[in-house]
């Protein structure tokens, strides 16, 4: 029971997967200066439950492009250790075309790669955790069907214009000195302050950070003149550029003076254990009109009735635990929101013809590889044996309800660090700042996994392909461009 089933019976004509970029999104990429077939790169966000999506502009920077709420994401802060434990990824994954799932039944979705590098060099187990539609959530990130079909396109498109894969940055909150400040009794902090250092890379440069593992820990935009990065092993001697290395000292130095104010003053800190399970958007929440209630055991949970639910996209299911339930009167038994459904699937066709993600791979291939032995997205389980957790919700912010939102059972001390060391600085003097094991507090990981299918390494890129604008046929377009 580790992920989200995604994967249905195959269907070659499926027009989900083929649905071309919406005008409306193409006027934004237009006015932002943006080619359609430009890399974009993802940054998701839980605490906020916030997925953006950034393309890389005509002057060859990464900018922001579009903002999508998270309908749902399960477990609470911090990165998956082990399968079953519902908690979405944290950290850096690459997507590839053969990780794109155009038969999901959850719309759409693609597989962020669990474990990565990082990953498994800490033994962390799981697998087919998702980016996907709906909003129903068991280790995956959920975010509705329309939102889900603008990003696959986006990624679709990507690929077209010559995009080997686009990476995904996973991180618990926004990487800013006041939330780090919040969750500084976090035994996560340390693996956040790593996570930070890659947000670094990327707001100092508008640039897709490169990502190493080595020891352990990521390493940002670093590069071994005699050698190569192994996950388990000690770093090896490294270098970062310049340019690269002051920029990232100069805004941790910033963030660090300001973190040091912020806890001087006393700022508050967040629980260990938020107390509920995973996450909902604001905007989501709204469209449920959800009402409060307080469970037998104290904490806050929002009950919908049926009557509003049925309007919305959210899936429903008679059982399970989540943070937002339904019920067709206030004295009903609540039926349970966001538990993944059961539906059985087949991988009929998977065999006799070639997938989305098949297809895709071909077309950075400089061969014809047979499609019975080419990758496939594989099919999710549903993790079904989670422990019940309540909401803390956006809204339930009064003080009446402060004591009620804290569950019971609060984590102990052994859970808080005593203290936050800052940032190591990083050297300069020269082109290229050298470093070894240890000298860099932060570090990041490769996110290819052996495990997940994917292109082939060795695939030659068409320079220039661009598609079809007035087809919307995936197989025609394909056919054209190759």
């Amino acid at each position: 029971m580790t992920g989200c089933k995604t994967e249905g019976t195959y269907n070659p004509v499926a027009g989900k997967a083929n649905s071309p970029v919406p005008p409306k999104l193409l006027a934004e990429l237009a006015d932002k200066n943006m080619d359609v077939t430009s890399p974009i790169l993802l940054r998701v966000f839980k605490n906020e439950s916030e997925l953006e999506l950034w393309k890389k502009d005509r002057n060859g920077r990464f900018a922001l492009l579009k903002t999508y709420p998270i309908c749902k994401w399960s477990g609470d802060l911090g990165p998956k250790i082990k399968a079953g434990d519902r908690q979405a990824p944290e950290g850096f994954y690459e997507i590839t075309p053969a990780q794109m799932n155009p038969n999901s039944q959850y719309h759409l979705s693609f597989n962020l790669g669990f474990p990565n590098a990082f990953d498994r060099a800490h033994d962390r187990t799981g697998a087919h955790l998702m980016v996907h539609g709906d909003c129903s959530s068991s280790g995956c990130y959920a975010v509705g069907d329309d939102q889900v079909a603008e990003i696959f396109a986006l990624g679709r498109e990507s690929f077209f214009g010559g995009q080997k894969s686009f990476q995904v940055q996973a991180y618990p909150f926004r990487m800013t000195a006041s939330n780090m400040a919040k969750n500084r009794n976090n035994a996560h902090m340390p693996f956040w302050r790593m996570l930070k250092e890659g947000n670094d890379h990327f707001e100092v440069t508008r640039l897709e950070p490169k990502v190493s593992v080595c020891d352990k820990r990521y390493v940002f935009n670093a590069s071994v003149p005699n050698g190569s990065f192994n996950a388990r092993a000690a770093c090896p001697a490294y270098e970062v550029p310049q340019e690269i290395a002051s920029a990232v000292a100069n805004k941790q130095r910033s963030d660090e003076l300001q973190f040091a104010q912020l806890t001087a003053r006393g700022m508050p800190t967040a629980p260990i254990k938020s107390g509920r399970d995973g996450g909902m958007h604001p905007t989501f929440i709204a469209k449920l009109q959800p009402r409060e209630i307080i469970d037998e055991r104290g904490n806050i949970k929002l009950v919908v009735d049926r009557s509003s639910a049925g309007a919305t996209n959210t899936a429903y299911s008679p059982s399970g635990d989540s943070e937002v339930t339904s019920s067709t009167t206030a004295s009903a038994p609540a039926a349970q929101l966001d538990v993944p459904r059961d539906t059985r699937h087949s991988q009929a066709g998977h065999v006799s013809q070639p997938n989305f993600a098949d297809r895709i791979a071909r077309f950075f291939s400089s061969g014809s590889p047979d499609p019975t032995g080419a990758p496939h997205t594989q099919v999710a389980s549903a993790d079904r044996n989670a422990t019940q957790q309540a909401v803390n919700s956006p809204e339930n912010r009064s003080a009446k309800n402060s004591r009620a939102a804290r569950p019971r059972g609060a984590a102990d001390t052994s859970e808080h660090i005593p203290s936050i060391r800052p940032s190591s600085s990083m050297a300069s003097g020269s082109s290229k700042t050298k470093s070894r094991a240890g000298d860099m507090v932060t570090s990041m990981a490769t996110a290819t996994d052996p495990a997940t299918p994917a292109a082939a390494s060795s695939a030659a890129v068409i320079n220039g392909a661009q598609p079809i604008p007035s087809a919307s046929n995936f197989d025609s377009r394909w056919s054209g461009s190759k």
